[in-house]
Order: structure tokens, then C-alpha cells, then sequence
């Protein structure tokens, strides 16, 4: 049988990202993702796989954020039973992350249920907590750069990708075949995590275009953080970030840091609110490795914040008037605890909202950074009259450089590059990029599409 690669998600979207390989002696899934955003994508979660779970051998992530794994669940709950393989700081990120997509899910169930705001009789969550707890069984880890075997005929290697803690770069290799998976890629030179390791050759590469058709920007972060912080607190107003719990949180609490100690921002209180970015945060501390902190500077990160583990001191922070910062996922503002401070700050012309990072299209977080004057939280309408800000250098994506720049590592081209995990006219402004500077042959893949490879 042919060498088969099929895409199953992550292509036409930064979302759901689902790769599958066909050997035709195995199967193997890279990444089970959920997708988000636009509810079209969101519905693709509802629908049945257009292979049956029960027929994959085993499923390799690359990284821990739930557009990556967070269709595990549904995949286990479905009929698999093979082995989930991956780095050991994500399987203990997943340990955070996939519980808590559960308890969202079951959370937003229960009150669209109660208060009506629901098509759907009863509303039902696409999978529960008792779900995840078989999944997590399931996990296999693997060091870095140690090749592991995945299926009779497959095996695996994690190479460091930066990003977030445990993200890999998985080279994949069958007896006649080696496809890369970029995952998701970070950015070189971060002050926090390492950069993305060097590849030297592939046959196939499937590449990550989140920021395909942009940069960054020169600017230093910290000096946009600072002027925002600073603005704000001259209003009497109060910061809200929402931000991803793993990975962006730790970031911003780092950078809060180093202001804060130089005298840069006032001494407003931070506040983390999100009991699993807490938890990720202090899985820095046990992963050391995957970043840059020493232990003194991992400590102080996490002590510039006051956390907030209740929901009810979660509650009280909206009816404390004073200046202040509050770090709360999710970081597109699709659900968790910053909904309800939307819903208290967004009114007020004093406060800001600050995104720091990638919003997909579809989510609360696009339409705001697109300047929407009212957004609709659990049912009703608020109007926007807080600042908002964006700020794309805090994010922990490779911009369309940095993507460039990892490429040009390669000794030799591939014999085809798809682009993946970007919307349409990032994965295009990629693919042309790479076409016209480096002279490979490049797809973008449509969803479910089936390649076969040489």
C-alpha cells in the first residue's frame, strides 16, 4: 500500500489539528486537537472522524494546548485504545489542561441549560471529566531526541521546539519514508524558552503558517507592556489580559516581573486567575530544562502574582475599584473566568483589554482586536469602551521570519512542504514565500484531503 497522509484537521485554520499517516501496516494520528473559533470549525468537533478511532495504532503530540490535544477524549471515548506519545512536561500539562477542558465544557452545559441560552435540549458537553481521566491513562513519554518506537513500522523523535514547555518537533520515520511535523514552532531568541532545534533533511514537511503573512515587530515587549500598564493606571483603570494558561501566562508574569523591578510600571496588584495557569506555572519550576529561567528567576515570575484559586475571590476582584492587573484565561476569550471580567470591564473607557497573542477568526478575542463595539457574553450583549490592545511580540508563535529562518536550516529541500495550522492567507503568503525565496515544491492542504507519498 501507498504511504498515506491524510489531513484531518489544523489545515484552512490555526485549529484542530489532526494528522494522520497510513503505512498500511499502521496507523498513527500527530495531534487530536479540537478545533475553536468560527462555528462552523467548532461543529467539526461533533462530527465522527472520517476514520474509525479504534483503527489507530497510536497518536504522537507535539505539544499540550488543546487545539492540539484536546480531542483525545473524544478519540478514547470513540474506540481508541493505542498509546499516546509525547514529551513529559506535556503529559503533565495535559494532566491541567484536558481536565479543564472537561469541567468548561460541563460548566457551560449546565448553564445554558439553566438559563435557556441553548438550541439544544438538553445542552450536552462534547465530553466530561470521567472521559479524560481514561485518556490520561493512555500517555506514553518519551525524552527528547531519543527515537521511540510508536507502531510495528513507525517511530518517533522529539526535538525541542520552544513555544511552550515540552513542545516538540516530531520527526517521524517509517522504513522507507521521514516526515517532519514543525508543530507548533517558537520564536528564536526568546527570553524564556530555548530555540527550536535545528532540522537537517526530510522527504516530507508539514509546517506551522499561524504567522505566515506578518512579523512581530522590532518593538521590545517589555516597552509595549510598560507604556499600555502605565496608560491605563493613569486613568484609574484596570489591565485585563486574557491569556492562555500555558505558556503566554508565565511569559507575561516574567515580563510583569523584570517592570515591576526596575521601577517601570506602578506597583499595581497582579492577579493570576486561573487555577490551571497556576498549576503550569509551577511547572516550571519541574521542568527546567525546557526553558532558560534559573530557579531564582522561575521564583520570581511566579511570586509576582497573587493567585486566585476560588471563584468567589475570582468574583470579588470585579468590585475592588483599585487600579490593578489581572491575568485570566482563556487567551481568545472563548470561555473561563475572563468572561466575567469582560462582562465587568469592557463598559468602562478607564480599563484596557490586552490581547497577547494569536486570536483565531471567530472568537471573542478577533472581533475585539477588529474593533467590534459589543460582544456577546453567555447570552447577552455588552458594549466595548475599554482600550483595546494587541500585542503580537509577546507571542510564543514563530513569525513568518522566524519561520524562514528555521527553514533555511534544511541541507537539502523536501519533496513536498505543506503548509499547515495557519488561516487561509497566512498558510498562502507562506507558501509563496517559500516557492519564490527557497524554490521548494509547496501544498496547502484542504481539510480531509488524502496526499500519497512516494
Amino acid at each position: 500500500m501507498t504511504l498515506q497522509l491524510k489531513f484531518l484537521g489544523g489545515v484552512g485554520t490555526v485549529t484542530g489539528s489532526k494528522y494522520l499517516v497510513d503505512t498500511g501496516e499502521s496507523r498513527v494520528l500527530v495531534d487530536c486537537g479540537l478545533f475553536q473559533g468560527y462555528k462552523q470549525l467548532r461543529l467539526r468537533n461533533w462530527k465522527h472522524l472520517p476514520v474509525d478511532p479504534a483503527s489507530i495504532d497510536a497518536v504522537v503530540l507535539t505539544h499540550a494546548h488543546i487545539d492540539h490535544s484536546g480531542y483525545l477524549p473524544v478519540l478514547v471515548r470513540d474506540g481508541f485504545r493505542g498509546k499516546i506519545h509525547c514529551t513529559d512536561a506535556t503529559y503533565d500539562l495535559c494532566k491541567i489542561l484536558l481536565p479543564d477542558s472537561a469541567y468548561l465544557q460541563e460548566r457551560e452545559a449546565e448553564r445554558a441549560n439553566r438559563y435557556g441560552y441553548t438550541k439544544h435540549k438538553p445542552a450536552l458537553p462534547l465530553y466530561g471529566e470521567k472521559d479524560v481521566w481514561k485518556t490520561l491513562e493512555m500517555f506514553d513519554t518519551s525524552p527528547f531526541d531519543l527515537p521511540v518506537s510508536v507502531a510495528k513500522d513507525v517511530s518517533a523523535t522529539f526535538r525541542l521546539a520552544g513555544h511552550i514547555l515540552g513542545a516538540a518537533i516530531v520527526e517521524f520515520q517509517t522504513p522507507t519514508t521521514k516526515i517532519v511535523f514543525s508543530g507548533d514552532l517558537g520564536r528564536p531568541n526568546d527570553p524564556i524558552m530555548y530555540d527550536p532545534a535545528p532540522v537537517r533533511q526530510a522527504d516530507y514537511l508539514l509546517v506551522e503558517s499561524t504567522y505566515g503573512n506578518r512579523q512581530h515587530g522590532a518593538r521590545d515587549a517589555q516597552d509595549a507592556l510598560a507604556d499600555i500598564i502605565n496608560r491605563t493606571a493613569k486613568r484609574g483603570g484596570t489591565v485585563l489580559i486574557p491569556s492562555f494558561a500555558v505558556g503566554r501566562a508565565q511569559t507575561l508574569l516574567y515580563h510583569l516581573h523584570e517592570l515591576k523591578a526596575a521601577g517601570r510600571i506602578p506597583d499595581l496588584p497582579v492577579y493570576l486567575d486561573s487555577p490551571m495557569a497556576i498549576d503550569a506555572t509551577e511547572l516550571f519550576c519541574k521542568h527546567a530544562y525546557c526553558h532558560k529561567l534559573s530557579k531564582t528567576q522561575s521564583l520570581n515570575a511566579c511570586h509576582v502574582a497573587k493567585y486566585v484559586h476560588d471563584s468567589d475571590d475570582s468574583k470579588a476582584l470585579d468590585y475592588d475599584q483599585m487600579p490593578k492587573i489581572i491575568v485570566a484565561a482563556s487567551g481568545m476569550a472563548t470561555g473561563g473566568r475572563v468572561l466575567h471580567h469582560l462582562k465587568f470591564y469592557v463598559p468602562d473607557a478607564r480599563n484596557s483589554v490586552l490581547f497577547a497573542g494569536f486570536q483565531a477568526g471567530g472568537t471573542r478575542g478577533a472581533a475585539m482586536v477588529a474593533g467590534i463595539d459589543r460582544i456577546k457574553i453567555h447570552g447577552e450583549y455588552h458594549d466595548v469602551r475599554a482600550e483595546i490592545a494587541t500585542l503580537h511580540m509577546l507571542s510564543a508563535h514563530a513569525d513568518a521570519d522566524d519561520i524562514m529562518l528555521w527553514l533555511g536550516g534544511f541541507e537539502s529541500p523536501p519533496k513536498q512542504t505543506f503548509i499547515v495550522h495557519g488561516e487561509p492567507d497566512a498558510a498562502d503568503a507562506l507558501r509563496h514565500r517559500i516557492e519564490e525565496e527557497l524554490g521548494w515544491s509547496v501544498a496547502v492542504p484542504e481539510h480531509n484531503e488524502t496526499q500519497n507519498l512516494d
